[in-house]
């Protein structure tokens, strides 16, 4: 019996060592998972499925195979691809400037066209050393000739670029064809918004009449809103279009106010680049930084705006009819032009071609101490006998075409500076003129060729340190007196007493009224 149970007990240890073994086989790896029993098993039935030849000299290709086509793709093995730099954000944006639009294959000069000559102007402003570089020239040029494609527009002009703390604005200044309408939609929200206002007032008003006991109304009225001028005129005579960038949509900016002008004429802010950024100031501007840049634009344009003497002329029909006929010219057709040399030393050969804005931040002054028939109306139904004041004067500016040489000067600082492009070859040179109060505006005058360029941080020159607006003083409290002052109840002795002097008081004046009387009738009895 020793030798059977000697066989038994070898029988039961390698059936353990192969149990422990195949245990082994099944452990899987910590970093693929896999099990070298799986991994074999499935070499094993390949090798059996596909039964290759000298399957011991590819066993080892084999189990690569297998142990591939059991990896999975869990992460990409490629490349993270490399974040676009500026420059290639900046390229792919400005890629639609060189596309070709509408009626760009049209014989040239068979249709007349408002894309300015950016480049000979460029041309012109390089010789007095202003200009944008002749890359950033050429993409404005494209940039604007989109412009004039997407818009009926009957002129258009590079106004200039104005530079902000995030961001740049490139403006454009256009003046639309007769008849076309580009602002259905802006005019059909704004009427939307003044309905839901009329709304709310009415509902807040009856909500006020369906009170039991009514809160007192102010007696109130705030100061006439000064009306803004219509588009075509005044300070809205052009419609500016800005972008961040040539490439970039362009953005219609909206019309001026004269309340935004007053506002702009006391702060002094520097552009983000984002159109719909608030301007946090003090006085509150009432508008963001669309409406800010709107505004500077009207400004600079009437300050240094300028052209040749004599190349505008006004229209002799139109100022014998109406007095408003002399603020609006004409091109003279005869004008020949003035030699550089003279338009080089003399200010009168440079004339002012914008209107003026005056005080009321318009360029044509209107009275708010007009009534109309409903302010005769509440008047007649109030009956007030208040003495009317007298009605302001008109504030009257300089007039169009007034010569450069009548501008005021501003803290001992001569508001302009002519200057020749080269004294060395005259005979080619360029007359060119710098406003001093609005650092970055230039004009360049040739024979009959002229423009204007602004390129600056759009604020202006004030010769002194600027000293914000100082806050107004705070409002002081109701003066305290008996009628409003609390008081105890009086006790009934005291009642009585003051009941009783009053009662002395009357009866004296009565006996005074009564002597007073007796006396006159005397006196009428002697005469």
């Amino acid at each position: 019996m020793e030798p059977l149970e000697g066989v038994a007990n070898e029988q039961d240890q390698s059936q353990l060592a192969a149990l422990n073994f195949k245990a082994f086989l099944l452990k899987r790896s910590t970093k693929t998972n896999l099990s070298l029993y799986d991994h074999l098993t499935r070499v094993l039935i390949k090798v059996m499925d596909e039964r290759p030849d000298n399957a011991a000299d590819v066993f080892e290709d084999l189990s690569l195979e297998v142990k591939r086509s059991q990896l999975q793709d869990r992460q990409s093995t490629l490349r993270p691809s490399p974040e676009p730099t500026a420059a290639l954000t900046l390229a792919q944006q400005q890629k639609g400037l060189f596309s070709q639009g509408a009626g760009d294959e049209q014989e040239e000069g068979l249709v007349e066209t408002p894309l300015p000559n950016l480049a000979e102007q460029s041309f012109f402003f390089e010789q007095v050393g202003v200009g944008l570089g002749r890359e950033e020239t050429q993409r404005i040029f494209l940039a604007l000739k989109q412009l004039v494609d997407t818009h009926l527009l009957q002129r258009c002009r590079f106004w200039g670029k104005i530079l902000g703390t995030e961001a740049n604005y490139t403006v454009a200044e256009v003046e639309y064809r007769d008849g076309a309408e580009e602002e259905e939609g802006e005019a059909e929200e704004t009427h939307e918004d003044e309905e839901k206002e009329g709304e709310a007032r009415e509902k807040d008003e009856e909500e006020v009449v369906e009170e039991v006991d009514p809160l007192p109304k102010s007696t109130y009225k705030p100061p006439p809103t000064v009306p803004k001028e219509p588009r075509g005129s005044g300070t809205n005579k052009f419609t500016y279009f800005a972008c961040r960038e040539p490439g970039l949509p362009w953005v219609r900016l909206p019309d001026v106010t004269p309340a935004q002008i007053t506002v702009a004429r006391q702060i002094r802010k520097l552009f983000t680049g984002q159109l719909d950024a608030p301007v946090v100031s003090y006085p509150p501007f009432p508008g963001n930084e669309a409406n800010y840049l709107r505004a500077q634009i009207a400004r600079i344009s009437a300050s240094t705006q300028v052209s040749p003497l004599g190349f505008y002329h006004f229209d002799e029909e139109e100022g014998e009819e109406e007095e408003g006929g002399r603020d609006n010219f004409v091109e003279n057709l005869n004008f020949e032009g003035i030699s550089v040399q003279e338009m080089a030393e003399s200010l009168s050969a440079w004339v002012h071609h914008v209107q003026h804005i005056n005080k009321q931040g318009r360029c044509v002054w209107v009275n708010l101490a007009e009534k109309t028939e409903e302010d005769f109306e509440e008047e007649a139904e109030e009956e007030e006998k208040e003495e009317q004041p007298d009605e302001p004067e008109p504030e009257v500016g300089p007039p169009l075409l007034t010569p450069l040489s009548e501008d005021a000067e501003i803290n001992n600082t001569p508001p302009w500076s002519i200057r020749l492009s080269s004294h060395l070859i005259p005979q080619y040179a360029v007359a060119y003129v710098r406003s001093n109060l609005w650092p970055g505006a230039h004009a360049y005058a040739c024979g009959r060729k002229f423009e204007n360029i602004y390129i600056g941080w759009g604020l202006k020159f004030l010769g002194e340190p600027y000293t914000p607006p100082v806050l107004p003083q705070p409002q002081q409290a109701y003066p305290s007196g008996p009628e409003i002052t609390e008081a105890l109840d009086p006790s009934l002795e005291e009642e009585q007493a003051l009941k009783a002097a009053l009662e002395e008081q009357q009866a004296a004046q009565e006996e005074n009224e009564g002597l007073e009387a007796e006396e006159e009738e005397e006196e009428e009895e002697d005469d």
